[in-house]
């Protein structure tokens, strides 16, 4: 065996030994690395869990089902036709996202967006929207919050005295009439 065939050969191992301790060590070196990794991201994991189980960081709500919010804008309805009146009803949930809108045969055309305005202003208050317009004498500018309507017309729906509903209605001659629909509606979901 010649010199060079020697050194190429001890070059060899030399390079493929370095190579499987350079392996050895980058699998050492991961494991370890992983192992740091996890080891602080399980202990506020385990910690997140435990509090949510104690219910200290979530919060429930209830809301209102299709089914539901159908059936009493339906009734609402249902009452302004017995007494002839061209009525738009709308429910939204407890957010004040609409839910279900009925716009009545002969309704004028403000009283499809007046009736979910009301809805909004009731469930965002607990409220009647007839008992909301007496506050505006204390505080004006209650009015100026986007998507309110304070006229009467709004009637919340509430769950052990939280509002998970609004039910608004509007197009009858006056906000009384419009007020007794929704209550109306607000009744039926309780027989």
């Amino acid at each position: 065996m010649s010199f060079s065939t020697a050194f190429r050969s001890t070059r060899t191992r030399v390079l493929t030994g370095s190579a499987v301790v350079v392996a050895l060590g980058a699998g050492v070196f991961g494991t370890v690395s992983a192992s740091a990794d996890t080891a602080p991201a399980a202990k506020p994991a385990a910690a997140q869990a435990a509090a949510d189980a104690s219910g200290r960081n979530v919060t429930q709500t209830s809301h209102l089902t299709i089914a539901a919010a159908t059936k009493a804008a339906q009734a609402a309805l249902d009452a302004a036709g017995k007494e002839k009146q061209k009525v738009s009803v709308a429910v939204v949930d407890r957010d004040g996202r609409a839910l279900v809108t009925l716009r009545g045969d002969g309704a004028g055309p403000q009283s499809y967006e007046a009736a979910q305005e009301k809805a909004f202003t009731a469930v965002s208050w607990n409220a009647p929207t007839s008992e909301l317009v007496k506050r505006l004498d204390s505080a004006p500018t209650l009015k100026d919050i986007p998507g309110t309507l304070f006229l009467a017309g709004g009637a919340p729906v509430t769950v052990k005295g939280a509002p998970v509903a609004g039910i608004g209605v509007a197009g009858a001659p006056s906000g009384d009439l419009d007020e007794k629909f929704a209550k109306a509606g607000v009744t039926a979901l309780f027989r």
